[in-house]
């Protein structure tokens, strides 16, 4: 006996969920908006409560998903590191061919970093080291306060921020946080942070890439704690006439 169609069952019905609909049309709001929106705009914009989404904005914040500055919220950096994770590259200011050219240069490790939240992820890298290729091919979170890339991505942070994730790192990293608030006024005002001698493993020389007034990632040369000493202003002045090329990009 055939089967009649319309007494078959169908797929189970997909429903939807208040509250991630509510976080997908924040994260949407945002990304449309060129000059972030305020908390208030939000919640006019999903038509809910400010008092019902602050929670959810502060999460979103605190993970990566969103970046506030001067109380408005932007995209964060967790949305492109997840398409980077999911092999959907995505073209940013800094491509392979820069990080070559400056290994060329030095002939040591080069590595582009994001921050994400409270971490590092090194995001490219040219190197002949198979342990500086794992982390970025497998992502890997790194510590902002144990990197020199960490340091001037840190710089960027916004007070508010800055303060939340150091009162949160544990005591042995105290006498690094000593020395990053030392040099926070110079590597905010060079965008550079050379030899900070954060890690046991190896030391760097890292340098802000900037755009529209932020900064987005940072380009490091990693090396031994002896080479990196004995080359820092070598090192410096190679990233700081890199990011003259880059930044005269249109």
């Amino acid at each position: 006996m055939a089967l009649d169609p319309s007494t078959e069952p169908g797929p189970p019905v997909r429903r939807r969920h208040r509250m991630v609909d509510r976080l997908a049309a924040v994260l949407e709001h945002v990304a449309r908006s060129e000059q972030g929106m305020t908390l208030t705009e939000l919640a006019r914009a999903v038509d809910a409560p400010v008092s019902s989404i602050q929670g959810l904005v502060n999460g979103l914040a605190a993970t990566g998903y969103l970046d506030e500055r001067d109380r408005r919220y932007s995209l964060g950096t967790a949305p492109y590191l997840l398409n980077l994770i999911a092999g959907r590259h995505m073209v940013t200011r800094i491509d392979h061919a820069v990080l070559e050219s400056i290994h060329a240069s030095c002939g040591l490790t080069t590595l582009l970093s994001i921050a994400v939240s409270t971490d590092v992820f090194y995001i490219d890298n040219v190197s002949r080291e198979p342990r500086y290729d794992y982390l970025a091919k497998n992502f890997i979170r790194r510590s902002l306060i144990r990197t020199s890339a960490g340091w001037v991505l840190l710089a960027d942070f916004t007070r508010r921020d800055l303060w939340t994730y150091l009162s949160s790192l544990p005591p042995e990293d105290e006498e690094r946080v000593e020395r990053f608030l030392a040099a926070l006024d110079e590597i905010r005002e060079t965008g550079v942070c050379a030899g900070p001698h954060t890690s046991e493993v190896a030391d760097g020389v890292s340098i802000a890439v900037r755009e529209s007034g932020r900064t987005t990632g940072a380009v490091s040369i990693v090396g031994s704690e002896e080479e990196i000493g004995h080359r820092r202003q070598e090192l410096t002045d190679l990233l700081v006439a890199h990011r003259e090329r880059w930044d005269s990009r249109p």
